[in-house]
């Protein structure tokens, strides 16, 4: 019987794993190769599906936990449905920017699956800006970047344009003093070539005494609220400014005054980016992050909405 080979894509919140699997679908596609993605949300709504979804590729979902510790019981169950309803060469494993890896290989390595599946390693993508600016994050955060590093068979450096090269090899140096065995490539938007991690040998990683992990460790939130209309650009973007340090991750599909549709709208660590769309799609937004009043930030985007009103 054939075996399929399965990959983890992981890194913390925005680091670029959407981005990085866009690009993988397109190469692995061009190469005539069948292959199928399971997707995790932390949160009961996915943004990113309607970006797999384009690709032409059989793809689930799996929402309101992260698969290596609260629901990775559906794993396996999502795992196999996959096998039994395609003839797969890969299934592609992208995890929420929460997830320890090694977690989610213990996950996937099921007696049931192990002769069907045939694991391929671990990617993780590393925003190098974030990485470079660790320290205003929380020790459990902090732990957590590393873990996904010293863990990897293939770090990708994302996100290379942002430093100097100076800056750029000082990470390159901090990473690799993790991780000496692992590929390491910097990228710019999550850019990389199929040969450079489908052809590395790796070994299963064992856990380390401290990758016990749960969400409630984290204390990562997250916000999930439906636009009833479009806002102004002018008012969301001043509210943008206003965020506090510890919102992680916007993304969703956000309406404006100026335009007839939407734009897919990401944010990353201080960085909006804004892409116009050319159909109609839900006025959903997630926001991740820790610490967060969710009251106050819903009352503050029902207020965008309602300032047209007062127009």
């Amino acid at each position: 019987m054939k075996s399929t080979e399965v990959y983890i894509i992981g890194g913390f919140l925005g680091s670029g794993k959407t981005t990085l699997l866009q690009h993988i679908i397109q190469q692995e596609k061009e190469a005539g190769r069948k292959i199928a993605v399971l997707l995790n949300e932390l949160g009961s709504l996915s943004i990113d599906s309607a970006l797999i979804e384009d690709q032409g590729v059989p793809f689930r979902e799996m929402f309101d936990g992260c698969i290596c510790c609260t629901i990775s019981e559906k794993l396996e169950a999502q795992l196999h449905s996959m096998l039994h309803e395609y003839e797969l060469d890969a299934i592609y494993i992208e995890t929420t920017g929460a997830a320890h890896p090694v977690e989610v290989v213990d996950s996937i390595m099921s007696p049931l699956l192990a002769d069907r599946l045939n694991y391929r390693g671990i990617i993780t993508v590393v925003d190098i800006s974030r990485w470079s600016e660790r320290s205003k994050l929380t020790p459990q955060i902090r732990q957590l970047l590393v873990e996904q590093i010293v863990h990897a068979d293939t770090i990708l450096l994302n996100k290379k344009d942002i430093l100097t090269e100076s800056e750029s090899s000082k990470v390159l140096f901090e990473i690799q003093a993790l991780n000496s065995e692992a590929l390491c490539l910097f990228t710019d938007h999550s850019k990389i070539s199929l040969k450079d991690f489908q052809n590395r040998k790796f070994s299963l990683k064992e856990k380390s005494a401290t990758s016990k992990h749960s969400i409630a460790d984290l204390q990562l939130q997250t916000i999930i609220h439906t636009f009833k209309t479009s806002i102004s650009y002018e008012s969301f973007e001043k509210w943008l400014r206003g965020l506090p340090d510890t919102v992680y991750r916007i993304k969703g599909y956000i309406g404006f005054t100026h335009s007839q549709y939407p734009f897919l709208f990401q944010y990353s660590y201080g960085t909006p980016v804004m892409i116009q769309e050319l159909i109609k799609m839900p006025l959903n937004i997630v926001i991740i992050g820790q610490n967060l009043d969710k009251d106050m930030i819903i009352e503050q985007l029902r207020a965008l909405e309602k300032e047209l009103e007062i127009e």
